[in-house]
Parts: structure tokens; C-alpha cells; sequence
């Protein structure tokens, strides 16, 4: 139901912006892209895990602050994650 530590690991190594980057916006917008993928997965064979959809919820709703923040803080960086994850349109 979660992800991996190897999954974590190739997402961290994909989108981190330095050479010890773990916590940028990029890395945690990923991530949790990543979790949220996979709990849709699980809420589609188990649609009334109500505990679950109320995580998933709450993962999108900071998933969601997260790529405010960041396009405030620079449009460049929040165009290039959200066109690599495919978020928009």
C-alpha cells in the first residue's frame, strides 16, 4: 500500500534540486504524488476505506500548498514539476 524505500529513493534522486537534497518542494510534491497514486489504487478495490480517502484527502490538500508555495516562490521551478508529473493541463 506504500511506497518503497527504493521507490522513495529513485523519486528523491529524480527531483532533488542539490546533491543532499531531500526536502525541497520538488522532492515532497513527488512524493507525495507517488502515495497519492498509489492510495486511488487501493480506494478503487476498497471504496469504503473511509479512513483512507480522508488521508487522501488530506495528501492532496498539502500536496496542493506545496505547489502554491512554490509557484509563488518561482513560476520556473513550478512549471517544470508539474509538466514532469503530468498534474495540469
Amino acid at each position: 500500500m506504500a511506497i518503497t524505500r527504493d521507490q522513495k529513493t529513485e523519486i528523491i534522486e529524480t527531483f532533488r534540486v542539490g546533491n543532499e537534497d531531500t526536502g525541497s518542494p520538488e522532492v515532497q510534491i513527488a512524493i507525495l504524488t507517488a502515495r497519492v497514486k498509489d492510495l486511488t489504487e487501493h480506494l478503487k478495490v476498497h471504496s469504503k476505506d473511509h479512513a483512507s480517502r480522508r488521508g487522501l484527502l488530506m495528501m492532496v490538500s498539502k500536496r496542493n500548498s506545496l505547489l502554491k508555495y512554490l509557484k509563488a516562490k518561482s513560476r520556473s521551478r513550478y512549471q517544470s514539476v508539474v509538466s514532469r508529473l503530468g498534474l495540469r493541463k
